[in-house]
């Protein structure tokens, strides 16, 4: 089979979805001219349960009943009223809310990553189109600042900016945030961000919560894991950094050098998923592109396809399982950590409820077929949820869900290109 990026198959379903906005944030994109997707294949049956364990969503169409299809109208999305609650639970564990503030930072020498043998280059970042520029690295600007965005030590954003150096000041141009992957740091997408700044963007990236500058070893992130376990008190996995882009949006949003209504997001695995919450949250991210992020946590758990991402961040449930008296790691294990770290991640905020509710801001999901952190099986309900919120916005055009065949869980030289491609054609005017 091609390496080629294919359309993943999409089945509409009867789910109603309000695509209002949040009244704490604004400026959600209309939509253009509705136009039919390619359904490249028919996707195999799948079981998927939510809310009652009782009730079976099949993905193939040729399963679909009119029970089924009444079971989600009944299941039907508010996508106000549930990013209203989804910021209920950022706000539940705050360590104190503050006035954003901005504080000037250097630029950092040798950036942290939590690994005991660190990646040097990324093939798929290098690949990233860019204008053939002489001289391009002496026409780069750089800007390093830290935003306090709560009280304590990890309220403490570091932000990296680069963009061109222009001699029109006052011209605002699109801007697109960057996020890395687990045990990363801002720093390594410093190829995308360099790429993007060539083709006029104002480009951004951030070190999530116990990474990068917010990290003191190659242990920071893992312990903080297990010290949310214990202690319930911090979410970092996930939720606390989509505390962060929140705080971001409001920064960005004012720059004068920044269009507050042309700022895009897209990240890398654990950045796909921040990227993917944080749009879910924020609609001022207008434009989305996670890449390997986006899953089903229940449907995983449900059909036994839990293990790659547990193994990602084994630690806390090796400690989450001693805790509860078990042998072994099982489905019950699993379900109380991602309740306990991340709650609602793996009920109301699963993908199936929080991707409509993007709709209709243009969304690219990007993932390998054979995935197994995301499984390619367990987004035939979230991804027919998504194209059917697009649909009825008039707007099918602005959702798109490509997987590369015969790729797990990496990021691809066509993944990038996939990504770049989308934000020109949304973002750019």
């Amino acid at each position: 089979m091609s390496l080629a990026l294919l359309c993943i198959p999409l089945v509409t379903t009867s789910i109603k979805i309000n695509i209002s906005s949040h009244s704490l944030f604004a400026r959600a994109p209309t939509c253009f001219p509705q136009v039919c997707p390619t359904i490249a294949y028919p996707p195999k049956p799948v079981p998927y349960k939510y809310r009652s364990a009782s009730k079976t969503i099949a993905t193939s169409q040729s399963t679909f009943t009119e029970s089924r299809m009444t079971q989600m109208e009944e299941e039907a999305i508010d996508a106000q009223k549930l990013r209203s609650q989804f910021l209920e639970v950022l706000r539940s564990r705050r360590s104190g809310e503050v006035p954003l503030s901005v504080e000037p930072a250097k630029p950092v020498t040798n950036p942290l990553i939590q690994e005991a043998s660190p990646p040097r280059f990324s093939e798929a970042m290098a690949s990233c189109p860019k204008e053939n520029i002489e001289n391009l690295k002496d026409l780069l600007q750089e800007e390093n600042l830290y935003l306090i965005t709560e009280g304590g030590e990890q309220g403490r954003l570091p932000v990296l900016i680069i963009s061109m150096k222009e001699d029109n000041k006052d011209q605002k141009r699109p801007a697109v945030v960057f996020l890395h992957s687990t045990n990363k740091c801002k720093e390594w997408v410093r190829p995308l961000l360099e790429a993007y700044a060539s083709r006029g963007y104002i480009t951004i990236a951030i070190d999530s919560r116990y990474h990068g500058e917010r990290a003191s070893s190659i242990t920071t992130y893992k312990e903080a894991l297990i010290s949310s376990w214990k202690k319930g008190d911090t979410m970092p996995f996930i939720f606390d950094t989509v505390w962060d882009l929140i705080k971001l949006a409001d920064y960005l949003t004012e720059r004068k050098d920044i269009d507050p209504t042309r700022i895009g997001i897209t990240g890398e695995s654990l950045g796909g998923m921040h990227a993917w919450f944080a749009a879910f949250a924020d609609t001022r991210y207008s434009v989305i592109a996670p890449i390997i992020g986006v899953q089903a946590f229940l449907w995983a758990i449900e059909n036994d396809k839990w293990q790659a991402r547990v193994d990602s961040i084994k630690p806390v449930f090796e400690v989450a399982r001693n805790d509860l008296g078990k042998s072994e790691i099982d489905k019950e294990v699993v379900k109380k950590v991602w309740d306990r770290i991340g709650p609602g991640l793996a009920s109301e905020f699963d993908s199936p409820y929080s991707i409509p509710a993007i709709a209709p801001r243009p969304l690219l999901i990007v993932n390998g077929a054979e995935d197994p952190r995301c499984p390619h099986s367990g987004l035939g309900v979230p991804c027919s949820r998504g194209y059917k919120a697009y649909k009825d916005a008039h707007c099918s055009e602005k959702f798109k869900f490509t997987a590369q065949p015969g790729i797990g869980h990496k990021m691809t030289p066509l993944m990038v290109k996939e990504a770049s491609e989308w934000f020109d054609k949304y973002l750019k005017r």
